[in-house]
């Protein structure tokens, strides 16, 4: 029996006791988490395909560490600018191991209400404090195209990036294109939130991309 789910902004043809690595997810080691986006399922030949998901199938899984991955070097260059960048990249990973596959009864029902109703809640929450949002940009990393992905993820202050782990940032925003190092926007965030904008520049010219 095998499963094809989507894991972290990815897609994995799994089975039993096989192991997995994903992009980081904010888990702790020797925990249990549920994937129930399944979007097919094989059973002894016998195929269910999701529209897009399988209603009431779940992956459970363990998670056996948290890692990096082997760097990635990309290189940038203009013709005739004089302009190239050389930077190493490496993309965190959780090594996860599939437990069990789970064809019904996954009650996924209870959760849609629920993401029902924090859709219906969000444009109110996000009325209310539109006027309190911080410039996310003036962290150093941070784009518009990454400001706006985490505003929809709910972070939209300084106080609030502050109080978020650096796996837990670079998972919502996975699925933007690049290389982001998030290991110092929190701590950026928290002198911005202080008003210490002397000290968050001077930390800032030394820098590059928001990695140390």
């Amino acid at each position: 029996m095998y499963a094809i789910v989507e894991m972290a902004g990815q897609q994995f043809k799994v089975a039993k006791d096989q192991k997995v690595f994903v992009h980081r997810l904010a888990v702790e080691e020797g925990k249990k988490v549920t994937f129930d986006n399944v979007l097919l399922l094989d059973d002894n030949g016998q195929v269910t395909i999701g529209a897009p998901a399988i209603n009431g199938a779940a992956v459970e899984a363990k998670v056996l560490k948290h890692l990096k991955g082997d760097k990635v070097i990309v290189f940038k260059k203009k013709r005739r600018k004089g302009y190239r960048v050389k930077n190493g990249h490496r993309q965190s990973l959780t090594e996860i191991v599939i437990e069990n596959i789970v064809a019904s009864g996954a009650k996924k029902a209870a959760p849609k209400k629920e993401e029902a109703k924090k859709e219906v809640a969000k444009p109110a929450a996000k009325k209310a404090t539109s006027t309190k949002a911080d410039d996310l940009k003036k962290i150093e990393g941070i784009g518009p195209k990454i400001a706006s992905t985490l505003v929809e993820a709910g972070i939209s202050t300084f106080a609030e990036l502050a109080k978020t782990e650096p796996a837990k940032i670079s998972e919502i925003i996975s699925g933007v294109r690049g290389n982001h190092v998030t290991d110092t926007w929190p701590a950026q965030a928290q002198l911005a939130a202080d008003g210490k904008w002397d000290e968050l520049k001077k930390w800032q010219d030394e820098l590059d991309g928001g990695k140390a």
